[in-house]
């Protein structure tokens, strides 16, 4: 009796057991992905899957062989019509997609591979194309155009076909500071609303047992024509299996009708398993059916509860997305969700088919746009926390189950078990010297415990997401506070990020290099004298934990010259950075200091040949070079001649190699490149 106890307890849990099963399975195949094209190839044929016309190129999904990305550039301004369905013969050249550079940040790569597409192709010519025949995309080119009509196209998109491309970037930036993404995302109860109004039209027509038959294949066709988004397949999926048991009249749990979807669904498309959006959906939905029988009869209660464990379940996962994770998000729920659910997103489906109610669609996204950017500006609730590993997430879990079925108390626990590992970087005694890939630019990060030094910013470069990066970056190692913010000098390249970074950290010291004040050091200095942040020259107050000296000479005569040049020391180990110091600077640096065996350079500017002389590096010997340099920059950097000067060293390239993370402890150090 013992053991038939002990087997039917096991039986239980055969849908958790079959789902992990095939969780390792799905993760083994996309690991296996490979694609069946040729680098070398150049002429490509399929059918336009996904597109979006920029101003000045379009980019598109080729559905042919396999997947391709495509970036077709306009050529002076002609127009290239396209549909989706439309089938092409393309002339290009195939690239691979490159990695991040910036460590801990948004990996093109993976997010293409995890799609099954393996290369972007350039596209120099469309050859051939011809409409398609196929119903499905007819149908999806009348609704884009339809789409297309409104002025409020974005959030229709989001709403009836998943896609949230068009949705104003502040706007998204805003929802996204506030943990509400998601109620622009088509999940369960969308599609559960969707379906109980085509079933409620059905059973006025005729009821019958044959409509719940009919609302499933209306939601298979559209789950073709949202092109098998993540969430929606989840959504989908699940539904009709929980129709297929009530018509079969087998009894079993909404749980286990979901773990057993979720199982066919990875069975099918492993490459999901990647997915954030379905990963979200999933674990979300799955732990609100878990625990519904904590639910009560009062709505507000029930919708803060439910916010809650949402807000407990997707945590870690939020936080690997943005290393931040805003707390008023619980509460902010509770405005939005009811808004979406039982106004914006009925009102989007009517105003769709009535387009005379678009004025009062477009009053009321105004007014949720209005809310969620006035929210977005209450940061006080938002507290960042660093990169975690895959055994402090299973810790958080644990603590989390504990916490809800067991006993209350263990909520404390997991409350400083996250205050933990949102400050464990105390506890790390590596010291870390990061060169970030800034395209043509410099930056540099210090950092030791819970102390940081920033020397220099790089530019303001949107096309590359540089700010986004370096913010996202920064809080993925623990960075909260900004110790001290060196400006080697007011180029662009060296100070232009400047101002975005003071404005999302708190930083306690500026240094500004000594000579005339560039225009955008002024810019900057507003900045400072508005957030009352101490600003000075040559910042020698000794920090607790990392050591630091300016090299100082003399004025000079221009911008350069005038760079901070700063040397440090730790653990034996010398490092110098140059800023953009020319040869006469260098000269000067000898005669006055004793430098030599420098073990990391930070080349001068950015390897042009008015820095780093054959006498200069002659002299201080150093064992490693980093050159800060954009990828087929104007400039021609790095010139030849200082890489022939600076072979006797290890040469690392941001343009090449990445970032460069430097750890030193005791044992010695690392180096460790982010390879585009």
């Amino acid at each position: 009796m013992y053991y038939l106890t002990k087997l039917k307890n096991l039986l239980q849990y055969k849908y958790i057991a079959l789902l992990l099963l095939i969780i390792l399975l799905s993760i083994i195949r996309c690991n296996n992905f490979k694609s069946i094209y040729n680098k070398n190839d150049t002429i490509f044929f399929g059918e336009i899957e996904e597109y979006q016309i920029k101003d000045t190129y379009i980019t598109f999904i080729l559905k042919g062989k396999e997947k391709l990305k495509c970036n077709y550039y306009l050529k002076n301004n002609n127009a290239v019509k396209l549909n989706y369905g439309d089938k092409l013969y393309l002339k290009g050249t195939l690239k691979v997609p490159n990695n991040n550079t910036i460590p801990n940040t948004f990996n093109y790569k993976k997010y293409l591979k995890n799609k099954k597409i393996f290369y972007i192709l350039e596209v120099d010519k469309i050859i051939k194309q011809n409409k398609t025949n196929k119903l499905i995309y007819k149908i999806k080119n009348i609704l884009k155009k339809r789409l297309d009509k409104y002025d409020t196209t974005g959030y229709l998109n989001a709403f009836i076909l998943g896609n949230k491309n068009n949705l104003d970037k502040d706007s998204y930036n805003d929802y996204l500071k506030n943990g509400i993404i998601h109620i622009f995302s088509i999940s369960g109860m969308h599609i559960s609303l969707l379906a109980s109004i085509i079933l409620s039209v059905l059973n006025k027509i005729k009821k019958t047992n044959n409509n719940i038959i009919i609302v499933i294949i209306f939601l298979i066709f559209y789950l073709i024509l949202t092109n098998y988004q993540a969430s929606i397949v989840r959504s989908i999926i699940f539904y009709i299996n929980i129709q297929i048991f009530k018509l079969k009249k087998i009894n079993i749990k909404k749980t286990d009708i979901l773990l057993l979807s979720l199982s066919i669904i990875l069975l099918f498309l492993p490459e999901f398993i990647y997915d954030v959006g379905f990963q979200y959906s999933s674990i979300v939905s799955l732990s609100l059916l878990h625990f519904k029988n904590k639910f009560n009869k009062n709505y507000i209660l029930n919708l803060l509860y439910v916010s809650f464990i949402s807000f407990l379940i997707s945590f870690p996962i939020t936080v690997n997305l943005n290393y931040q994770v805003n707390l008023l998000s619980i509460f902010i729920n509770l405005i939005f969700v009811p808004m979406v659910s039982f106004v914006l997103y009925p009102l989007s489906i009517i105003t769709f088919i009535i387009p005379i109610l678009n004025p009062i669609f477009n009053k009321l996204m105004n007014i949720t746009e209005f809310i969620s950017n006035y929210i977005s500006l209450i940061k006080i609730m938002n507290i960042s926390i660093p990169k975690l590993n895959t055994i402090v997430i299973i810790i958080y879990y644990i603590l989390v189950y504990i916490s809800l079925t067991k006993n209350k108390k263990y909520f404390f626990i997991l409350i400083f078990y996250i205050l933990f590992i949102k400050n464990v970087n105390v506890l790390d005694n590596n010291y870390y010297v990061y060169y970030l890939d800034v395209s043509q630019g410099d930056m540099s990060l210090i950092k030791y415990k819970d102390e940081c030094i920033i020397i220099d910013t790089g530019p303001n470069n949107k096309k590359y997401n540089i700010t986004d990066n370096h913010i996202k970056f920064m809080r993925s190692i623990g960075i909260n506070n900004i110790d001290l913010l060196i400006i080697s000098h007011g180029d662009s390249d060296h100070i232009g990020n400047a101002k975005y970074l003071v404005n999302n950290f708190k930083v306690n010291n500026v240094s500004f290099n000594i000579g005339n004040t560039s225009e955008l050091e002024k810019d900057l200095i507003k900045v400072l004298n508005k957030k009352n942040i101490f600003y000075t020259t040559n910042f020698n107050k000794k920090t607790n934990k990392i050591k630091k000296y300016y090299l100082n000479t003399k004025q000079y005569n221009n911008e350069n010259d005038n760079s901070s040049v700063i040397y440090l020391i730790r653990n034996k180990y010398k490092f110098l950075f140059m800023g953009d110091a020319s040869i006469e600077r260098e000269k000067d640096i000898l005669v006055q200091y004793n430098l030599n065996n420098i073990d990391f350079l930070k080349v001068g500017h950015h390897g042009s040949n008015t820095s780093s002389s054959e006498y200069f590096i002659s002299s201080i010997k150093p064992k490693f070079s980093i050159i800060s340099v954009g990828k087929n920059n104007r400039y021609g950097h790095p010139k030849k001649e200082v890489l022939d000067t600076l072979k006797t060293s290890k040469i690392y390239r941001t343009d090449l190699d990445g970032s460069i993370e430097i750890k030193i402890n005791k044992k010695g150090y690392k180096i460790k490149t982010f390879r585009p």
